[in-house]
Protein backbone atom coordinates (compact mmCIF):
# COMPACT_ATOMS: atom_id res chain seq x y z
CA UNK A 1 0.00 0.00 0.00
CA UNK A 2 1.29 3.47 -0.89
CA UNK A 3 0.60 6.16 1.70
CA UNK A 4 1.51 9.84 1.61
CA UNK A 5 1.93 11.74 4.87
CA UNK A 6 1.46 15.51 4.61
CA UNK A 7 3.47 17.14 7.37
CA UNK A 8 6.67 16.10 9.11
CA UNK A 9 6.21 17.36 12.62
CA UNK A 10 6.33 14.90 15.48
CA UNK A 11 2.99 13.29 14.56
CA UNK A 12 3.68 13.08 10.83
CA UNK A 13 7.20 11.76 11.35
CA UNK A 14 5.93 9.13 13.81
CA UNK A 15 3.22 8.08 11.37
CA UNK A 16 5.74 7.73 8.55
CA UNK A 17 8.07 5.66 10.71
CA UNK A 18 5.31 3.31 11.85
CA UNK A 19 4.02 2.87 8.31
CA UNK A 20 7.53 2.17 7.02
CA UNK A 21 8.07 -0.34 9.84
CA UNK A 22 4.87 -2.05 8.72
CA UNK A 23 6.08 -2.35 5.13
CA UNK A 24 4.06 0.43 3.50
CA UNK A 25 5.44 2.49 0.62
CA UNK A 26 5.67 5.91 2.31
CA UNK A 27 6.19 9.43 1.01
CA UNK A 28 6.44 12.37 3.42
CA UNK A 29 5.58 15.81 2.03
CA UNK A 30 6.38 18.92 4.04
CA UNK A 31 6.19 22.63 3.26
CA UNK A 32 8.85 23.66 5.80
CA UNK A 33 6.87 26.64 7.09
CA UNK A 34 8.21 28.68 10.03
CA UNK A 35 6.49 28.21 13.38
CA UNK A 36 6.09 24.45 13.44
CA UNK A 37 5.02 23.46 16.96
CA UNK A 38 7.43 20.52 17.15
CA UNK A 39 10.45 22.76 16.71
CA UNK A 40 9.32 25.22 19.38
CA UNK A 41 7.77 22.89 21.95
CA UNK A 42 9.28 22.40 25.39
CA UNK A 43 9.22 18.61 25.38
CA UNK A 44 7.55 17.65 28.66
CA UNK A 45 6.17 14.10 28.82
CA UNK A 46 4.27 13.96 32.09
CA UNK A 47 0.51 13.51 31.60
CA UNK A 48 0.04 12.13 35.12
CA UNK A 49 0.74 15.57 36.58
CA UNK A 50 -1.87 17.23 34.37
CA UNK A 51 -4.67 19.24 35.97
CA UNK A 52 -7.08 17.55 33.54
CA UNK A 53 -9.69 15.30 35.17
CA UNK A 54 -9.43 11.54 34.95
CA UNK A 55 -11.15 10.14 31.87
CA UNK A 56 -10.63 9.09 28.28
CA UNK A 57 -8.36 12.03 27.42
CA UNK A 58 -6.03 11.33 30.33
CA UNK A 59 -6.03 7.61 29.49
CA UNK A 60 -5.00 8.42 25.93
CA UNK A 61 -2.21 10.71 27.16
CA UNK A 62 -0.98 8.11 29.65
CA UNK A 63 -0.83 5.47 26.92
CA UNK A 64 1.07 7.95 24.76
CA UNK A 65 3.63 8.57 27.49
CA UNK A 66 4.04 4.84 28.07
CA UNK A 67 4.58 4.29 24.34
CA UNK A 68 7.75 6.40 24.45
CA UNK A 69 9.57 3.49 26.08
CA UNK A 70 8.60 1.24 23.18
CA UNK A 71 9.50 3.85 20.59
CA UNK A 72 12.96 4.45 22.03
CA UNK A 73 13.64 0.71 21.96
CA UNK A 74 12.43 0.37 18.37
CA UNK A 75 14.56 3.28 17.20
CA UNK A 76 17.61 1.84 18.94
CA UNK A 77 17.04 -1.52 17.28
CA UNK A 78 16.99 0.32 13.94
CA UNK A 79 20.33 1.93 14.77
CA UNK A 80 18.94 5.30 15.89
CA UNK A 81 19.71 5.72 19.56
CA UNK A 82 19.58 9.52 19.58
CA UNK A 83 15.88 9.97 20.43
CA UNK A 84 16.71 12.53 23.20
CA UNK A 85 13.95 11.05 25.40
CA UNK A 86 15.06 10.90 29.02
CA UNK A 87 13.24 10.24 32.28
CA UNK A 88 14.37 12.98 34.70
CA UNK A 89 11.40 13.22 37.07
CA UNK A 90 9.07 16.12 37.59
CA UNK A 91 7.95 18.35 40.43
CA UNK A 92 4.54 19.96 40.81
CA UNK A 93 5.29 22.92 43.06
CA UNK A 94 3.09 24.96 45.38
CA UNK A 95 3.40 26.95 48.61
CA UNK A 96 0.28 25.81 50.46
CA UNK A 97 0.12 22.66 52.55
CA UNK A 98 -3.52 21.79 51.65
CA UNK A 99 -2.74 22.10 47.94
CA UNK A 100 0.35 19.92 48.22
CA UNK A 101 -1.54 17.31 50.23
CA UNK A 102 -4.29 17.18 47.61
CA UNK A 103 -1.73 16.92 44.81
CA UNK A 104 0.00 14.07 46.59
CA UNK A 105 -3.24 12.11 46.95
CA UNK A 106 -4.24 12.65 43.33
CA UNK A 107 -0.85 11.85 41.81
CA UNK A 108 -0.39 8.79 44.02
CA UNK A 109 -3.69 7.41 42.71
CA UNK A 110 -2.64 8.06 39.13
CA UNK A 111 0.73 6.41 39.65
CA UNK A 112 -1.08 3.33 40.93
CA UNK A 113 -3.08 3.23 37.69
CA UNK A 114 -0.13 3.95 35.39
CA UNK A 115 3.17 2.40 36.50
CA UNK A 116 5.17 4.53 34.05
CA UNK A 117 4.51 7.48 36.34
CA UNK A 118 6.92 5.93 38.82
CA UNK A 119 6.91 6.78 42.51
CA UNK A 120 5.33 9.86 44.09
CA UNK A 121 6.98 11.69 47.02
CA UNK A 122 6.35 14.87 49.00
CA UNK A 123 9.33 17.23 49.12
CA UNK A 124 9.81 20.14 51.51
CA UNK A 125 11.18 23.38 50.03
CA UNK A 126 14.78 22.52 50.88
CA UNK A 127 14.62 19.13 49.14
CA UNK A 128 12.83 20.66 46.14
CA UNK A 129 15.58 23.30 45.78
CA UNK A 130 18.22 20.60 46.02
CA UNK A 131 16.80 19.11 42.83
CA UNK A 132 16.15 22.46 41.06
CA UNK A 133 18.43 25.06 42.68
CA UNK A 134 16.87 28.26 41.19
CA UNK A 135 13.48 27.40 42.74
CA UNK A 136 11.80 29.93 45.05
CA UNK A 137 12.62 29.12 48.72
CA UNK A 138 9.01 28.80 49.88
CA UNK A 139 7.84 26.22 47.34
CA UNK A 140 7.30 22.62 48.34
CA UNK A 141 6.70 19.93 45.74
CA UNK A 142 5.21 16.60 44.86
CA UNK A 143 7.88 14.67 42.96
CA UNK A 144 6.97 12.13 40.26
CA UNK A 145 9.91 10.02 39.16
CA UNK A 146 8.52 8.98 35.77
CA UNK A 147 8.20 12.43 34.22
CA UNK A 148 10.40 12.88 31.18
CA UNK A 149 11.73 15.37 28.66
CA UNK A 150 12.34 15.14 24.93
CA UNK A 151 13.89 17.47 22.38
CA UNK A 152 11.20 17.68 19.70
CA UNK A 153 13.58 18.77 16.95
CA UNK A 154 15.96 15.89 17.58
CA UNK A 155 13.20 13.28 17.89
CA UNK A 156 11.54 14.45 14.68
CA UNK A 157 14.83 14.21 12.80
CA UNK A 158 15.51 10.76 14.25
CA UNK A 159 12.05 9.49 13.28
CA UNK A 160 12.45 10.76 9.74
CA UNK A 161 15.90 9.21 9.39
CA UNK A 162 14.55 5.93 10.71
CA UNK A 163 11.60 6.07 8.29
CA UNK A 164 13.92 6.77 5.36
CA UNK A 165 16.13 3.93 6.54
CA UNK A 166 13.14 1.65 6.12
CA UNK A 167 12.39 2.92 2.63
CA UNK A 168 10.35 6.10 3.09
CA UNK A 169 10.95 9.06 0.81
CA UNK A 170 10.63 12.79 1.55
CA UNK A 171 9.61 15.64 -0.76
CA UNK A 172 9.54 19.37 -0.05
CA UNK A 173 6.70 21.71 -0.94
CA UNK A 174 3.08 22.55 -0.23
CA UNK A 175 0.82 19.60 -0.92
CA UNK A 176 -2.76 19.52 -2.12
CA UNK A 177 -4.96 16.53 -2.85
CA UNK A 178 -5.14 15.04 -6.31
CA UNK A 179 -8.74 13.97 -6.91
CA UNK A 180 -10.02 11.43 -9.40
CA UNK A 181 -13.78 10.91 -9.73
CA UNK A 182 -14.39 12.41 -6.29
CA UNK A 183 -11.73 10.30 -4.54
CA UNK A 184 -8.34 11.46 -3.32
CA UNK A 185 -5.84 9.36 -5.26
CA UNK A 186 -2.65 11.16 -4.28
CA UNK A 187 -1.24 14.63 -3.77
CA UNK A 188 0.27 17.29 -5.98
CA UNK A 189 3.51 18.65 -4.55
CA UNK A 190 6.41 20.53 -6.14
CA UNK A 191 4.63 20.35 -9.50
CA UNK A 192 4.34 16.57 -9.51
CA UNK A 193 1.53 14.18 -8.68
CA UNK A 194 2.41 11.53 -6.12
CA UNK A 195 -0.18 8.73 -6.38
CA UNK A 196 -1.37 7.06 -3.18
CA UNK A 197 -3.90 4.62 -1.79
CA UNK A 198 -4.24 6.69 1.40
CA UNK A 199 -3.25 10.20 2.47
CA UNK A 200 -2.53 11.15 6.08
CA UNK A 201 -2.85 14.88 6.79
CA UNK A 202 -0.65 15.70 9.78
CA UNK A 203 0.16 19.31 8.94
CA UNK A 204 -0.27 20.72 12.44
CA UNK A 205 -1.79 24.19 12.61
CA UNK A 206 -1.84 24.24 8.78
CA UNK A 207 -3.96 21.08 8.50
CA UNK A 208 -6.93 22.94 7.05
CA UNK A 209 -4.89 24.22 4.09
CA UNK A 210 -4.34 21.01 2.08
CA UNK A 211 -7.95 19.94 2.63
CA UNK A 212 -9.59 23.19 1.49
CA UNK A 213 -9.67 22.08 -2.19
CA UNK A 214 -11.97 19.23 -1.11
CA UNK A 215 -14.55 21.75 0.08
CA UNK A 216 -13.87 20.78 3.66
CA UNK A 217 -13.36 23.01 6.68
CA UNK A 218 -11.13 21.47 9.34
CA UNK A 219 -11.71 22.84 12.86
CA UNK A 220 -8.04 23.41 13.66
CA UNK A 221 -6.63 26.89 14.27
CA UNK A 222 -3.18 28.19 15.22
CA UNK A 223 -2.52 29.09 18.84
CA UNK A 224 0.75 30.97 19.21
CA UNK A 225 3.16 29.87 21.90
CA UNK A 226 6.26 31.84 22.88
CA UNK A 227 8.90 29.90 24.82
CA UNK A 228 12.24 31.21 26.07
CA UNK A 229 15.58 29.47 26.49
CA UNK A 230 18.04 30.54 29.17
CA UNK A 231 21.74 29.77 29.55
CA UNK A 232 23.50 28.96 32.82
CA UNK A 233 27.17 28.57 31.81
CA UNK A 234 29.12 26.13 33.90
CA UNK A 235 26.01 24.64 35.52
CA UNK A 236 25.17 20.96 35.22
CA UNK A 237 21.47 21.18 34.40
CA UNK A 238 21.20 17.71 32.86
CA UNK A 239 19.70 16.01 35.96
CA UNK A 240 17.27 18.80 36.87
CA UNK A 241 13.61 17.71 36.90
CA UNK A 242 10.69 19.28 35.08
CA UNK A 243 9.01 21.98 37.20
CA UNK A 244 5.25 22.45 36.92
CA UNK A 245 3.61 25.16 39.05
CA UNK A 246 0.30 23.89 40.43
CA UNK A 247 -1.43 27.22 39.82
CA UNK A 248 -0.23 27.90 36.27
CA UNK A 249 0.06 26.36 32.82
CA UNK A 250 3.63 27.64 32.60
CA UNK A 251 6.61 25.37 33.25
CA UNK A 252 10.37 25.05 33.49
CA UNK A 253 12.59 22.26 32.31
CA UNK A 254 16.29 21.82 31.77
CA UNK A 255 18.47 20.18 29.16
CA UNK A 256 22.17 19.32 29.24
CA UNK A 257 24.67 22.09 28.62
CA UNK A 258 23.31 24.65 31.07
CA UNK A 259 20.06 25.23 29.15
CA UNK A 260 16.75 25.94 30.89
CA UNK A 261 13.48 26.34 28.99
CA UNK A 262 10.58 28.46 30.27
CA UNK A 263 7.16 28.77 28.78
CA UNK A 264 4.79 29.23 27.38
CA UNK A 265 2.14 31.65 26.25
CA UNK A 266 -1.16 30.32 24.90
CA UNK A 267 -2.37 32.94 22.45
CA UNK A 268 -5.67 31.88 20.94
CA UNK A 269 -6.66 33.87 17.87
CA UNK A 270 -3.07 34.73 17.01
CA UNK A 271 -3.24 33.56 13.42
CA UNK A 272 0.13 32.79 11.87
CA UNK A 273 1.82 35.90 13.27
CA UNK A 274 5.35 34.60 13.77
CA UNK A 275 6.73 37.26 16.13
CA UNK A 276 8.14 37.44 19.62
CA UNK A 277 5.99 40.09 21.26
CA UNK A 278 6.77 42.33 24.22
CA UNK A 279 3.70 41.09 26.09
CA UNK A 280 4.54 37.47 25.40
CA UNK A 281 8.15 37.88 26.49
CA UNK A 282 7.05 39.66 29.67
CA UNK A 283 4.59 36.90 30.51
CA UNK A 284 7.14 34.12 30.07
CA UNK A 285 9.84 35.90 32.08
CA UNK A 286 7.50 36.98 34.89
CA UNK A 287 6.08 33.49 35.32
CA UNK A 288 9.55 31.93 35.25
CA UNK A 289 11.00 34.30 37.85
CA UNK A 290 7.97 33.94 40.11
CA UNK A 291 8.69 30.22 40.40
CA UNK A 292 12.49 30.28 40.04
CA UNK A 293 13.96 33.67 40.99
CA UNK A 294 17.39 32.09 40.89
CA UNK A 295 17.20 32.31 37.09
CA UNK A 296 17.37 36.13 37.16
CA UNK A 297 21.05 36.19 36.23
CA UNK A 298 20.75 33.60 33.45
CA UNK A 299 21.42 34.59 29.86
CA UNK A 300 18.37 34.94 27.63
CA UNK A 301 19.51 32.82 24.67
CA UNK A 302 16.45 32.82 22.40
CA UNK A 303 12.68 32.85 22.28
CA UNK A 304 11.00 30.38 19.96
CA UNK A 305 7.56 30.84 18.46
CA UNK A 306 5.37 27.90 17.51
CA UNK A 307 1.78 27.51 16.36
CA UNK A 308 -0.07 24.80 18.23
CA UNK A 309 -2.90 23.15 16.27
CA UNK A 310 -5.90 23.86 18.49
CA UNK A 311 -9.31 22.19 18.14
CA UNK A 312 -12.63 23.57 19.43
CA UNK A 313 -12.91 21.01 22.24
CA UNK A 314 -9.21 20.86 23.06
CA UNK A 315 -8.86 17.24 21.93
CA UNK A 316 -6.99 15.83 18.91
CA UNK A 317 -8.59 14.83 15.63
CA UNK A 318 -7.58 11.31 14.63
CA UNK A 319 -9.43 9.30 12.04
CA UNK A 320 -10.88 9.23 8.54
CA UNK A 321 -12.00 12.53 7.06
CA UNK A 322 -15.82 12.59 6.83
CA UNK A 323 -16.78 12.09 3.21
CA UNK A 324 -13.27 10.94 2.27
CA UNK A 325 -12.36 7.68 4.04
CA UNK A 326 -9.16 7.51 1.96
CA UNK A 327 -7.87 10.55 3.89
CA UNK A 328 -6.79 10.27 7.53
CA UNK A 329 -6.69 13.44 9.61
CA UNK A 330 -4.16 13.72 12.45
CA UNK A 331 -4.08 17.12 14.14
CA UNK A 332 -5.46 19.26 16.96
CA UNK A 333 -2.94 18.36 19.68
CA UNK A 334 -2.84 21.82 21.22
CA UNK A 335 -0.02 22.08 23.79
CA UNK A 336 0.34 18.29 24.12
CA UNK A 337 1.84 17.45 20.73
CA UNK A 338 5.17 16.16 21.98
CA UNK A 339 3.41 13.91 24.49
CA UNK A 340 0.70 12.59 22.18
CA UNK A 341 2.30 12.77 18.73
CA UNK A 342 4.36 9.56 18.60
CA UNK A 343 1.56 7.32 19.89
CA UNK A 344 -1.04 9.12 17.79
CA UNK A 345 1.15 8.49 14.76
CA UNK A 346 1.02 4.76 15.44
CA UNK A 347 -2.76 4.90 15.62
CA UNK A 348 -3.02 7.00 12.46
CA UNK A 349 -0.93 4.38 10.70
CA UNK A 350 -3.38 1.72 11.86
CA UNK A 351 -6.31 3.73 10.53
CA UNK A 352 -4.56 4.20 7.17
CA UNK A 353 -3.96 0.44 7.02
CA UNK A 354 -7.60 -0.31 7.83
CA UNK A 355 -6.98 -1.59 11.36
CA UNK A 356 -9.01 -0.82 14.53
CA UNK A 357 -7.87 1.60 17.24
CA UNK A 358 -8.54 1.65 21.02
CA UNK A 359 -11.80 3.09 22.30
CA UNK A 360 -10.22 6.27 23.68
CA UNK A 361 -8.72 6.93 20.24
CA UNK A 362 -11.98 6.16 18.43
CA UNK A 363 -13.54 9.00 20.44
CA UNK A 364 -11.19 11.40 18.66
CA UNK A 365 -12.73 10.74 15.24
CA UNK A 366 -13.07 14.01 13.25
CA UNK A 367 -16.68 13.06 12.57
CA UNK A 368 -17.59 14.33 16.04
CA UNK A 369 -17.65 17.80 14.50
CA UNK A 370 -20.10 16.78 11.77
CA UNK A 371 -19.46 16.44 8.07
CA UNK A 372 -16.86 19.24 7.99
CA UNK A 373 -18.39 20.50 4.76
CA UNK A 374 -17.62 24.01 3.66
CA UNK A 375 -20.63 26.38 3.85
Amino acid sequence: MRIIVIGSGIAGAATAYELARRGADVVVADAGLPGAATAAGAGIVSPWTSRAPDGAALTFAARAAAYYRTLVQRLAEDGHGDSSFEVVGGMVVAAGEPELADLHRRLTARAAAWPEAGSVTRLDPARARALFPPLAPGLGAVHVTGSARVDGRRLRETLLRAAVGRGARTVQGRAEPHVTAGTVTGVRVAGDVEPADRVVVAAGAWSAEPLAPLGVTVPVAPQRGQISHFGLPGTDTAPWPVVLPAASSHYLLAFPGGRVVAGATRETGSGFDHRVTVAGQREVLAEALEVAPGLADATLLETRVGFRPASPDGEPLLGPLPGHPEVVLLSGFGPAGLTLGPYAGVLAARVALGEPVPAEAAALDPGRFGELSAP
